[in-house]
Parts: C-alpha cells; structure tokens; sequence
C-alpha cells in the first residue's frame, strides 16, 4: 500500500535533482501510486506519438509526429515552496481543530490549505 503524498496538484515545488535542478514550477498532474508528480515546463521529454485518426485530425484528433511533454518527477526530488516565504520546505501533516488533516510547513509552523 503505497503511503499517501504530500505534494498535491497546483503547489509549486522546486526541483531538487536531475538535470532540471534548482528550478521550480507549478505541479500539473500527481500519480500517487507510483509517487510521481508532473510539473508544468520542466522534465520535458521528447515521445513519438502516431496520428489518431486521420481523418479527424480536422475535426479535434490529435495530429502524430514527435512531441514534448512533461515527463515523471519523484517526488523524494521536489520541495514544497513556501506560499509566504517563498522558500523551500517539508511538509507536515497534522490535525487541525475541526478534526481534518492539514498540511504545514515545517520551517514555519504555519498551514499551507
């Protein structure tokens, strides 16, 4: 059973390796069984894609040839950026007062939602 992530889509994150290193962007996509997360503009990988039916590529099919895309990230290898502070953080998970589960960062102490 894979342990739930901290990282959830829309937090912008800074890459903390790879060849992307040191930059950071706006989580698109999270795949919470594999622990990966998509972020907007980084990772860019290059994929062959064929034409979906070719007759509608007028009518919305998706055309074919060779496209970039963002790629998977760990995400042992993104930090949370700190809405206030705008500074890299971990992220903790606590109870707040009604009962839910909050996230935190733990360089602050204060809640992220």
């Amino acid at each position: 059973m894979a342990k739930g992530m901290r990282i959830h889509k829309d937090d912008t994150v800074l890459i903390t390796a790879g060849k992307d290193k040191g930059k950071s962007g706006r989580v698109i996509r999270t795949e919470p069984t594999r622990r990966r997360v998509f972020v907007e503009g980084l990772n860019i990988v290059k994929r062959h894609q064929r034409p979906r039916s070719i007759k509608d590529t007028q009518r919305g099919g998706e055309a074919g040839g060779i496209i970039e895309k963002e790629g998977p990230i760990d995400v042992s290898n993104v930090m949370l950026l700190d809405p206030e502070s705008n500074k890299p953080t971990r992220v903790g998970v606590r109870v707040g007062d009604d009962g839910k589960r909050v996230r935190y960062a733990k360089a602050t102490g204060k809640a992220i939602d």
